[in-house]
């Protein structure tokens, strides 16, 4: 199970928060800070869900997951609800809202139509940003692979390694596959697999190409295998 932990993230002056377990946003703190200012026009979070719109691009969302993650789950929730008690305050715990990532952006769009340029750029300079580091990333792994490998066997080496981390992350390989994922879970995942791994090497830990190739399907057997095939 992941360790889950709740990112303030900026959206223009407005706060985001989003719990790293599953990348879900809380769509109530958001509301709740819409909903502060006063000039704002007072939102309800139940006009969004029970909106017909709304359960129609939910049904549409849980088929795509579906197709995607090829699960015949019929339980997958994309809108979580929950209370928790604020630190230091006395009172009734305040309501959570959990959301998918695809349906909280439709649900801060519909706060007002003048914030959709905010979602907009705030999607755009994340998952930029993201994809951005894995390729710095990949760059500084070049690097420290250098170090353990043969002049003349660089290139099969990253390419090599390259494929792994692929096959880690993506459960797939395939060329130019990074840049089919515009996914932020899956390009930062990426990237700080690449960052582990230089690590590791500039520390020490792994000295030689055949490691880190172990290393790697190591970790590809403990995400993707189920653990009784592994006892």
């Amino acid at each position: 199970m992941k360790t889950n932990q709740n990112m303030i993230r900026k959206m223009g002056e407005f706060d985001v928060i989003q719990r790293t377990s599953d990348g879900f946003f809380d769509g109530n703190a958001l509301l709740r800070h819409w909903n502060s200012i006063s000039e704002n026009s007072r939102r309800d979070m139940n006009e969004f869900t029970e909106s017909p719109k709304t359960k129609e691009f939910i049904d549409a969302l849980i088929d795509e997951i579906n197709l995607v993650e090829k699960s015949d789950k019929i339980d997958i929730q994309v809108v979580k609800k929950s209370r928790v008690k604020e630190d230091g305050k006395a009172g009734r715990p305040i309501e959570q809202t959990w959301m998918h990532p695809y349906l909280f952006i439709k649900f801060a769009m519909w706060i007002n139509p003048r914030f959709e340029v905010k979602v907009i750029k705030f999607v755009y300079d994340e998952m930029i940003k993201y994809r951005n580091e894995a390729g710095d990333e990949y760059r500084n792994l070049g690097s420290a692979i250098r170090k353990i490998v043969p002049a003349d066997f660089m290139q099969i080496a990253m390419k090599k390694i390259g494929e792994a981390l692929n096959w880690v992350v993506f459960n797939n390989h395939e060329s130019g596959i990074r840049n089919h994922y515009g996914d932020e879970t899956k390009q930062r995942e990426l990237s700080a697999l690449e960052r582990k791994v230089s690590d590791l090497i500039n520390e020490g830990f792994l000295i030689e190409y055949k490691q880190v190739v172990r290393y790697l399907r190591k970790l590809y057997a403990e995400k993707n295998y189920p653990k009784v095939f592994m006892q």
